[in-house]
């Protein structure tokens, strides 16, 4: 088995003097943790080096998005080679282009064929491959079964409907005693999470995607406001205020103690919620987030994928790495055992998979049609566009201001950061 290491701040890099000790293995590739991501990896690496012979490094990196990018661009800034396969996100194949290989001119031109062509076109910049799809992501909205079914209400379409059934459901059940039951909770710390989330609620409002595809600023509006003053709404109320410093393991952990009637997180949570020592196991539903009054249900496009530092001293064989842990065995082993969505349309049709995770069908749609964030339009500045965003989402979430003057503020910093020519 291979051995693991932690790189907790870009502070020290490994391979300085007074870091960790030399490394003996021939690379070495960073993952996640969140739910059984690092379990995932590590199973997969280690099938790679059986069949391969050669040795890998685990890098476990925070779990925060916000944290581990910057620890990226010290590493790669630094033009170390301490890392050599990177797991990136879906927003950041254009900020960190020009320090990875074109993964096409070393494992060839078909090297995504049969991978979504949304994914494959937004991990290509100035045409070349610069990371392999590995998992994909779009925010469902989960709920207990048994506590809508004991209420009689159906699965919610709208915001106001959730608010309205956690509400009722959240009262009721305090009354019978169960005194931790909170009606709604979801990712409410000021970071990359909270941008998804106050997408969703913006976008599903008629509030549109905060920056369009022509770079163009589109937050300052009343549907924007709106939504944002209904999330507020919810703090305190249905959603704990604890909920503020939320990520995604956080929300999980209270909906999966039978703590929450609806719970907004990535497909993952599901096997977990559904494992053995779960107390909702069995007990669990999952459908499209709802949508307000002026639009349709929006989900944000997450995901993550797998790429090779420039700086990598075996780029060929961090590539071989990369296009086993992308290929479709791989995929259909994570999505079986962990509902990590694939990024192969081939396995939404496998019937393996789909009696594993049955809503990978029934969503299909939302898994396919998920809502970019503007990473795209705005270049190398969409770290300053999401921080901006979801600070502007957390004051409004803390009431320290509302919504209407979070969006015009909004616009106008927005608007300062434009001017740097994203």
């Amino acid at each position: 088995m291979q051995r693991k290491f932690l790189i907790a701040s870009g502070l020290t890099l490994l391979g300085t003097a007074g870091a960790a000790p030399a490394l003996s293995a021939e690379l070495t590739i960073s993952c996640g943790a969140v739910g059984a991501e690092l379990t995932l990896c590590e199973q997969g690496v280690e099938a790679w080096e059986n069949e391969t012979g050669h040795d890998v490094e685990i890098v476990s990196t925070p779990n925060s998005s916000t944290e581990r990018l910057s620890l990226y661009q010290q590493i790669l800034s630094a033009r170390s080679g301490d890392i050599d396969v990177l797991q990136i996100d879906v927003v950041w194949p254009g900020l960190l282009a020009n320090h990875l290989i074109d993964l096409e001119e070393t494992l060839g031109e078909d090297a995504a064929e049969g991978h979504f062509e949304t994914i494959v076109a937004n991990n290509t910049v100035d045409d070349r491959l610069v990371a392999m799809p590995w998992f994909t992501d779009a925010g469902v909205l989960y709920y207990r079964k048994d506590l809508l079914e004991k209420h009689a209400v159906a699965p919610p379409e709208t915001w106001q409907q959730l608010t309205d059934i956690a509400v009722e459901i959240q009262a009721a059940e305090r009354e019978a005693g169960n005194d931790k039951l909170w009606g709604y909770v979801f990712q409410g710390r000021a970071y990359e999470g909270l941008t998804c989330n106050a997408l969703e609620w913006v976008a599903s409002h008629g509030g549109g995607t905060l920056v369009d595809a022509d770079g163009e600023i589109t937050i300052d509006n009343e549907n924007a406001a709106t939504a944002l003053d209904l999330a507020a709404s919810w703090i305190g109320e249905i959603t704990p205020r604890g909920a503020l410093n939320y990520t995604e393991e956080e929300a999980r952990g209270i909906f999966q103690s039978g703590n929450a009637v609806f719970m907004r997180n990535w497909p993952y949570a599901w096997s977990l919620a559904q494992s053995e020592d779960s107390e909702v196991a069995g007990k669990v539903g999952v459908v499209k987030l709802p949508h307000g009054p002026n639009g349709e249900s929006a989900a944000t496009l997450g995901g993550w994928n797998l790429a090779v530092s420039k700086y990598s001293e075996n780029p060929e064989l961090a590539a071989d790495l990369v296009a086993y842990l992308t290929g479709e065995a791989e995929q259909k082993r994570r999505a079986i055992e962990a509902a990590y969505n694939p990024t192969l349309t081939s396995l939404y049709a496998d019937e393996e998979v789909l009696e594993a995770v049955p809503f990978f069908g029934t969503l299909y749609d939302t898994f396919t049609n998920a809502v970019a964030r503007p990473s795209a339009a705005t270049g190398d500045n969409y770290g300053r566009v999401s921080n901006a965003f979801f600070n502007a989402a957390h004051g409004v979430l803390t009431d320290e201001q509302d919504g209407a003057d979070a969006v015009a503020e909004l616009d106008s910093e927005l608007s300062r950061i434009k001017r740097r020519r994203w």
